[in-house]
Parts: structure tokens; sequence; C-alpha cells
């Protein structure tokens, strides 16, 4: 399961991935509540140095297993390997 947001507003970024997380966690609720642990990930095109901190801090703890920006061209293609792998 995952999170994408589109905008491309550096000042609008904290909003984007506060509302991705809000998502990402109801999903991981709803999968909890039925026994399952989902893979989650996160997209986004403006990410900022705060939010790069959480993503990452969030991918080492295993909370979110994968997340890419879509303006780094080898990030791109490395979920776009991990999402067909799955």
């Amino acid at each position: 399961m995952g999170e994408l947001k589109g905008g491309i507003d550096p000042a609008g970024a904290d909003e984007h991935w506060k509302t991705a997380q809000a998502a990402l966690n109801r999903i991981r609720q709803a999968f909890a509540d039925a026994g399952h642990v989902p893979l989650t990930f996160f997209v986004g095109a403006a990410i900022e140095k705060r939010m790069a901190r959480e993503i990452w801090e969030q991918l080492e703890s295993g909370m979110l297993n994968n997340a890419a920006n879509l303006n780094e061209e080898n990030q791109v293609a490395s979920i776009s390997r991990w999402l067909c792998s799955l």
C-alpha cells in the first residue's frame, strides 16, 4: 500500500507528508486489525529536509518499506523495480 503525492510546491510539502502519514497509518491499522502487516511506501515530488529525515527514520525502523523522490530518476527506477518485484 502506498501514498503518492505529486504536488511540487515546497511550501506545501510538509502538509502533503502529514496527509500521507495519516493515510499510511490508517492502512497499517486496518491491516493490523485483520492480523496482517502490509508493505508501505511513499512517493513525493516535493520532499523537504525535515521530511526526508522523518522518511529515512521510518525506512530504518521498518515502519515504511520504501520511498522515492519523483525528481530523482534513480529513486524512481529503484521503487519501480521494487514494486514490480512484489
